[in-house]
């Protein structure tokens, strides 16, 4: 073997050697050294909560404690569902106070619990706060203006807020009441011989509301929008049940069963919506009148400069529109439905209410249907 093979050799070892060396520092500083510093900082703010451990943070105590909760029952009437729905959660901030630290894997995660900090949080036009950033995780699932920050986050936020508009919600009424009026004669049709039919509520209400936002935030409806529904509805525990996994550095790029079916379960989402944003575009070129809905008003961004305030704006890509899609037909659909199954819930608990609102709804409006002007008058409601 020649000296100078033998020199390129050691050389070429060497740098390897030292690449690897490199890569192996960087990660160690991401899952230990880079968590510590953040846990110092936040500690020397006097925010208080659970130490940080290496790699997996609270997450095991998360998952066993979730686990065990569903086994604990809840005294009729009880309002208190914090310890079964967030038990660890729930622990820390009795524990450490309104604003407390826990770990998601090696990222810390600030609770706010307190109303005050909540409301400033919340009315922030700026976009400043920090958020949680797991890239395939929001690919797979629901990105938009949920993940974003600073500008980009400013930009979508000037772009969607014409959607919630008062004069916007008046013009979904129709939309809202077809629904409603829908739902119920779906139900009344399923009346037995002694009047009474059993309903699980739960899903009724994810496909009453999702037939809404279909309707009103996409011009669609339910029987076009059921199938993303139920893709996200696959997708979500497959998520949730590998949450452990999702911290582990590349862990939803490795090419297993299940990562492999939540990217085709991603790709077909994501067909069915640019097949609806096609459509969409088509019409507008044909100059139809499509912008009093959210993707009208998307769409509607690439055409003009300017926002409603007359604002210079870029607009939305189509995969960012694609994104925002996704995240209003997931976060949409689960917190309404989830909403509207806890108040049939009370108002089981409570009979007297009922029927005090029945009373109500039939005093002011009779069998009409009811009209935007009237909900001011809706106290009990």
């Amino acid at each position: 073997i020649s000296p100078a093979l033998v020199q390129w050799s050691f050389l070429l070892c060497g740098s390897l050697g030292f690449v690897l060396l490199w890569q192996a520092a960087k990660l160690i500083d991401r899952l230990w050294w880079h968590p510590r510093r953040l846990e110092r900082a936040l500690r020397a703010q006097g925010l208080h909560g659970t130490s940080y451990r290496f790699l997996v943070g609270d997450v095991v105590d998360y998952e066993r404690r979730s686990k065990a909760a569903p086994s604990r029952s809840m005294p009729l009437r009880c309002h208190n569902i914090a310890p079964l729905v967030a038990p660890l959660l729930h622990d820390i901030v009795r524990e450490h106070g309104k604003a407390c630290i826990s770990w998601f894997g090696p990222y810390p995660k600030v609770t706010i619990s307190d109303p005050d900090l909540t409301k400033e949080v919340m009315s922030n036009k700026f976009g400043h706060f920090e958020k949680l950033k797991f890239p395939a995780l929001s690919r797979l699932l629901a990105g938009g203006v949920a993940t974003y920050e600073g500008e980009q986050w400013v930009k979508h936020k000037r772009i969607l807020n014409p959607a919630f508009h008062l004069e916007k919600l008046k013009l979904m009424m129709p939309a809202f009441s077809t629904c409603c009026q829908e739902l119920v004669s779906r139900w009344t049709l399923s009346l037995g011989s002694d009047g009474t039919y059993e309903v699980d509520a739960c899903p009724e209400f994810q496909r009453l509301s999702g037939d809404v936002i279909s309707r009103t935030a996409f011009g669609s409806n339910y029987a076009e929008g059921a199938r993303i529904f139920q893709l996200q509805s696959v997708q979500t525990p497959r998520l949730l049940a590998r949450v452990k996994k999702i911290i582990i550095p590349g862990y939803l790029s490795l090419p297993t069963k299940n990562n492999r079916r939540m990217s085709e379960i991603n790709n077909e989402i994501e067909s069915i919506l640019l097949n609806l944003i096609r459509k969409r575009m088509q019409a507008m070129q044909e100059g139809e009148n499509t912008k009093n809905d959210l993707l009208g008003l998307m769409l509607e961004s690439n055409m003009r400069g300017t926002d409603e305030n007359g604002q210079c704006i870029s607009g939305m890509t189509i995969d960012e529109v694609v994104e925002e899609c996704k995240l209003f037909y997931f976060a949409g659909t689960e917190t309404t439905s989830i909403l509207l199954t806890w108040t049939m819930v009370i108002l089981s608990m409570h009979p007297e209410w009922q029927d005090r609102a029945r009373e109500e709804v039939l005093g002011l409006f009779g069998k009409n249907k009811i009209e935007h002007e009237g909900f001011a008058r809706l106290k009990t409601v």
